[in-house]
């Protein structure tokens, strides 16, 4: 492995090789990605792999938008060799509560300002959508046909080829055991095949990246928490959406193969590393999907897993510089919706950190909130 590199990215999702290729096509040379497994075995592989842009702040929505037209084109751009397998199906939201439906009103308001082409709709027309969606005690839904589903994969890959062709270097397997600093400046990556003499690291390591500014002497407002998810046998497609009930803490989508992937958020759920499978998980997520869909509670579940959302205090992703550490980058805290705001986020930080215009002001996303009670508070999580 080589001992110097210009840019050294921690972390081998969506993220880290989304950013590495956003600067080597802006004409960086010298990179290196650093990922203590193989890619996309942290998060990115764990994910539903849903791509929605109905959020309720500003700033999550423009990210998805923008994301979205990346996916659309995103065998093209990259060159891929294969297929990401983003298929637009759209997102049915469903609301069950008055609460809920209010809120779904001022997060639709938002999405019309930025032109995402979310529709509000009556129980009968969601019903529509979805045959077998259970409408009693339905109050309304919110409907946008551009969202839908990629490879998870196949989308880490297509960066990783790309990336690759341009230069990038990626280390799998090769763990980052220390940050060096000198006169509040990062200076080199130790990791357990040497160490990376460099001035710009990026912490795109996900629930990690709080142990990760640990070794810069920095304490990242951020935890892991588990989210447990299943697949089901593939069956006869019947479910064009994703569907989500926010009221039942439930996502659920059939994918292109037939399979149905669902799971459901545990507000209970401490914050450690836990990523084991639970039977209460399964006993949880099967009551909340055969509640809003009962035509699934004949269907087989071929297995469960578990993966750990990087939780923000307010749900919204941190893109900054750490003080006391220039040169060292996070792009983490994205709480679960990473896979569908990376392509985005990666032109973002890219063009910050290279000087750039921005297409958006990053400093929303800085950690200076946290310090100043200004957070921009994401409603729509599951």
């Amino acid at each position: 492995m080589q001992n110097i590199a210009n840019v050294v990215i921690i972390g081998g999702g969506i993220i880290g090789c989304s950013v590495a290729y956003e600067l080597a096509v802006r004409g960086v040379k010298d990179i290196v990605v650093l990922e203590k497994q193989y890619l996309s075995s942290g998060a990115t592989g764990r994910c539903g792999a849903g791509v929605r842009q109905q959020w309720g702040t500003e700033t999550n929505a423009i990210l998805a938008r923008d994301s979205v037209k990346r996916f659309e084109g995103m065998n093209e751009e990259l060159e891929y060799d294969m297929d990401i397998e983003f298929k637009q199906g759209g997102y049915l939201m469903v609301s069950y509560t008055q609460n809920e439906w209010n809120q779904y009103k001022k997060n639709v308001a938002i999405q019309h300002r930025l032109g995402i082409p979310t529709k509000m709709i009556t129980p009968l027309e969601a019903q529509e959508i979805v045959p077998h969606l259970n409408i009693n005690g339905l109050i309304g839904a919110t409907f946008c046909q551009t969202d839908g589903h990629a490879n998870p994969f196949h989308v880490v890959d297509a960066y990783y080829k790309a990336a690759s062709r341009l230069g990038v270097k990626f280390e799998t397997y090769t763990s980052v055991t220390g940050i060096r600093r000198e006169k509040g400046r990062v200076t080199s990556v130790q990791t357990t095949k040497g160490d990376i003499a460099t001035s710009l690291v990026i912490n795109a390591c996900g629930y990690a990246a709080g142990t990760i500014c640990e070794m810069a002497g920095f304490e990242l407002p951020l935890y892991p928490q588990r989210h447990q998810a299943l697949v089901t046998e593939p069956v006869e497609p019947c479910q064009g959406p994703m569907v989500i009930s926010l009221h039942h803490r439930l996502y659920c989508q059939q994918t292109p193969h037939g399979s149905f992937i669902m799971g459901v958020g545990d507000p209970n759920e401490p914050k450690d590393f836990n990523i084991n499978s639970s039977w209460e998980f399964l006993e949880d997520v099967a009551r909340q999907a055969t509640t809003v869909l009962p035509l699934l509670k004949n269907l087989r579940v071929v297995r469960q897993w578990s993966g750990l959302y990087d939780m923000s205090p307010d749900a919204n992703p941190i893109l900054d510089e750490i003080p006391d550490a220039k040169g060292m980058w996070v792009a983490a805290g994205f709480s679960g919706h990473g896979f569908m705001v990376g392509p985005q986020t990666a032109v973002l930080l890219a063009q910050k950190i290279l000087g750039q215009e921005s297409f958006m002001p990053i400093e929303r996303f800085g950690l200076d909130r946290f310090r100043t009670g200004e957070l921009l508070r994401e409603p729509a999580v599951v």
